[in-house]
């Protein structure tokens, strides 16, 4: 089974991706991930990203795609897997349901979250990444907050903000090309028949485990 998460930055993907991965034991993927491992590998994929990741450039949906396929195909991602934040536009999208169909898979479910906008904004202010790539786990500190501040539950590496967390304007501009770019695939998936909308709001009092319990809950 592959499951899509979708939603704009903070509206807790990371953390219901996260949980889900824990309990069904199925990878949480992302993009990021999967370039570093080729790289790191050095496979002619990766050997082809690195050329443009070193000039600041995006990778093109023709590197990433294949390597996004490529991770589905391993061992541990046999009964499913959980893509974090891809696809990011419609073409990733199209490429990506012809490349699954060729090799006898789609995309089963789509979770699209979202969260008031000024909600969004103070939750990446108190966003916290563990600093171990190897782990890599969310926190925030007012939502899912670590039992031991500044500590990692899992793996016990210091949480860090990142850099572009701590700015009010950069997260706005990041909200504005989500609307732009990521947004028309609400639609598209709406189209297909396999996207579920869930809010995360302090307001309601539904946040990310509530949400990744009635997922777990959908699909067991």
């Amino acid at each position: 089974m592959v499951i899509l998460m979708l939603g704009a930055q903070g509206t807790g993907k990371g953390t219901v991706a996260g949980l889900l991965s824990e309990t069904l034991n199925w990878p949480q993927i992302s993009t990021g991930d999967i370039f570093r491992k080729n790289m790191k590998e050095e496979t002619p994929l990766g050997v082809e990203a690195q050329k443009y990741i070193s000039k600041g450039e995006l990778v093109p949906d023709e590197i990433t795609v294949p390597m996004v396929v490529a991770r589905l195909n391993e061992s541990d991602a046999e009964k499913g897997a959980i893509l974090d934040g891809f696809p990011r536009n419609l073409a990733q999208a199209e490429k990506l349901d012809k490349i699954l169909a060729e090799k006898g898979k789609k995309v089963d479910l789509v979770i699209n979250l979202t969260s008031p906008k000024e909600e969004i904004i103070t939750r990446i202010l108190n966003r916290r990444v563990c600093s171990n790539q190897a782990c890599k786990t969310t926190y925030n500190l007012t939502m899912h907050p670590p039992v031991k501040e500044g500590i990692c539950d899992k793996c016990g590496a210091q949480l860090v903000q990142r850099g572009d967390d701590s700015d009010k304007q950069a997260i706005q501009n990041r909200l504005d090309i989500y609307e732009e770019k990521t947004l028309p695939l609400v639609d598209f998936y709406t189209q297909k028949g396999v996207l579920e909308t869930y809010e995360i709001s302090e307001k309601t009092g539904r946040l990310g485990k509530d949400v990744a319990e009635d997922i777990l809950k959908q699909i067991q």
